[in-house]
């Protein structure tokens, strides 16, 4: 890690029996940090990133111009910062008043000085030895706190000024299998956080849940697996509710704060084959369906009261885990997403009914779309039989997956960072009475496209108003991070080979590209503003989401070591 100038005492203190906390004694920014309020959440400071896509409408857009078209090719690197090495990490850092929070893979979380890279402080959360360590995705800040949520199902807090730990609250046991891997997002004063990593068989799968800000006490719970004696309940095809698996909530959601609703997506069931998960053959009793609600949906969800609104499900009896729980974009009375498949679809905001559809990548899961309902005709041809190979494009980390799409208010498009390859997919049975105990069961082989043109990795402009397609960039290398538009006029994105690109958002001609980094790009790109200047930063690291795409492009060299940094960019000072 980089020494600080301004380092005068090292501290560490035991402030809990599963965690250690060491304070670094330093002068502002962190002397003069604010409180974030609600109303700083509905409108935050232009300098600031205060939660994972910036906003409660989920755009991932910089309102901020000092780099723009014309200079963006004078951007260097500034500072840098050497992250814990191993675990998955696709990090976003959040920036609050010139100080800058980031979470290391091992659970070291710190804060730095955001125009220098000084450490401030930092406190290390010690997961059991028995989990495997992996950073989040996302956290939140409120009041005076730091909000994050960890491996081993807890939600802690920690004070933004100090690092010292504030709460923390056990949501679920991990001996069971429960996990997070995205964080949490605070709307009108409640921590709203999904459950994850519900493929090792929980019965009836994973939930949201609302808790306390003040204390993390858990106010509300909504399942993702539909129960009871309903339509909802009776979608499972008759197969009791602890024999229903899948359903994470993995990724953080959206806020609708005129409605005071949260718009979150819901994962696939499992395990993937259909037939071995129950859903098939059909049941015979006519009040009885398999489409799984509430898998591959996006819950529309009171935040007070953790009320169910209204929901609307985008590919029912998943069986090629083709998730649609991600990022959830709120453009004017929309709700727009993107699924594995790159099928970009907008529902209405007010009652969940669905609106439009518009594909984006080449797929042959999804043979067409009802334009009136958006039901969607699945290509018989694709879907996995026991003791057969079938070929689908495209595979399980999908054309577009937890790199999230974005939205410029300036140019009324959205950015979408997309793939294109296929898989041979084969089912691995259960034997003869083995019970489930977890996982997919399906075994991916993946290829590219047999017609493609070896360019595995693009970004794509829609228009959102006619969703026609403004400009397509394409490269031999996966894009493996999130768009970052600005108001600048430039977009950020970055890849596979160690490079982040900046696009010009009207055109897609490339303005800039970075020297080659320390490891791929799997994480989200921010903007921000300290002292006056406005920085770009960016983790260099490599998970195990994309990067599975390395097997497509194995001249593509990385570093065995896996080293993480955490990479910031400005334009020079003018002389």
């Amino acid at each position: 890690m980089k020494s600080s100038p301004k380092l005068t005492a090292l501290v560490a203190v035991a402030v809990s029996l599963i965690a250690v906390h060491t304070a670094i004694a330093q002068d502002a920014p962190i002397d003069s940090i604010t409180p974030v309020t609600d109303e700083m959440l509905l409108n935050p400071p232009d300098a600031d990133w205060l939660m994972w896509r910036r906003t409660f409408n989920g755009w991932g857009y910089s309102p901020l111009e000092q780099i723009s078209k014309e200079n963006v090719g004078d951007l260097q690197l500034v500072w840098s910062w050497g992250m814990s090495p191993g675990g998955r990490t696709q990090e976003t850092p959040l920036v609050h008043d010139g100080v800058m929070f980031i979470q290391n893979s091992d659970h070291r979380i710190q804060a730095l000085n955001a125009a220098t890279g000084d450490l401030i402080w930092e406190y290390q959360y010690e997961l059991p030895d028995e989990v495997s360590p992996g950073g989040e995705r996302s956290k939140a800040i409120y009041g005076n706190n730091l909000i994050v949520a960890t491996r081993d199902a807890h939600i802690i807090a920690l004070d933004i000024k100090t690092g010292e730990l504030v709460w923390d609250q056990q949501v679920a046991d991990y001996k069971k299998g429960f996990a997070y891997s995205s964080g949490p997002l605070v709307a009108n004063g409640v921590v709203i956080q999904g459950m994850t990593n519900c493929s090792n068989a929980q019965p009836g799968g994973c939930f949201f849940t609302g808790h306390n800000a003040e204390t993390g006490e858990e106010i509300w719970r909504v399942n993702t697996i539909a129960r009871g004696d309903t339509p909802e309940g009776n979608s499972w095809n008759g197969i009791p509710l602890e024999s229903r698996h899948g359903a994470s909530a993995w990724i953080t959601g959206s806020y609708d704060p005129e409605q005071n609703l949260i718009f979150a997506g819901v994962g696939q069931p499992y395990p993937w084959n259909v037939e071995i998960a129950g859903l098939t053959p059909k049941s015979s009793d006519p009040n009885v369906t398999n489409e799984a609600l509430y898998t591959n949906s996006t819950l529309a969800i009171d935040a007070t009261s953790g009320e169910l609104k209204w929901y609307h499900q985008y590919l029912p009896t998943d069986s090629l885990d083709l998730d649609y729980v991600y990022e959830r974009l709120i453009i004017d009375d929309m709700v727009v997403t993107t699924g594995k498949l790159g099928i970009m679809e907008a529902v209405d905001r007010n009652t969940g009914e669905w609106l439009w559809a518009k594909e984006t990548v080449p797929q042959n899961v999804v043979l067409s779309i009802d334009p009136e309902t958006g039901a969607k005709e699945i290509n018989p041809e694709v879907i996995p039989v026991i003791g057969e190979t079938t070929f689908n494009c495209p595979a399980d980390p999908g054309s577009k997956a937890w790199q999230a799409t974005s939205y410029s208010p300036k140019t009324g498009a959205i950015y979408l960072p997309t793939v294109e390859f296929c898989s041979n997919t084969t089912v691995n049975p259960l034997d003869p009475g083995q019970i489930y105990t977890g996982g997919g069961l399906q075994t991916y082989s993946r290829v590219p496209r047999p017609d493609g043109d070896g360019n595995i990795g693009q970004v794509r402009a829609f228009n959102v108003d006619d969703q026609s397609e403004l400009w397509q960039y394409r490269q031999y290398a996966p894009v493996t991070t999130s768009t970052l538009p600005t108001a600048g006029g430039v977009v950020f994105v970055g890849t596979l080979d160690r490079k982040l690109i900046a696009f010009d958002d009207e055109t897609g001609d490339v303005l800039w590209t970075s020297p080659t980094l320390s490891n791929s790009l799997e994480s989200f790109p921010i903007s921000y503003e300290a002292d006056g200047k406005q920085y770009i930063a960016v983790v260099a690291n490599f998970g195990n989401g994309l990067g599975r795409l390395q097997s497509l492009t194995p001249d593509v060299k990385l570093p065995p070591n896996n080293p993480v940094t955490l990479y910031v960019f400005a334009l020079p000072d003018a002389e």
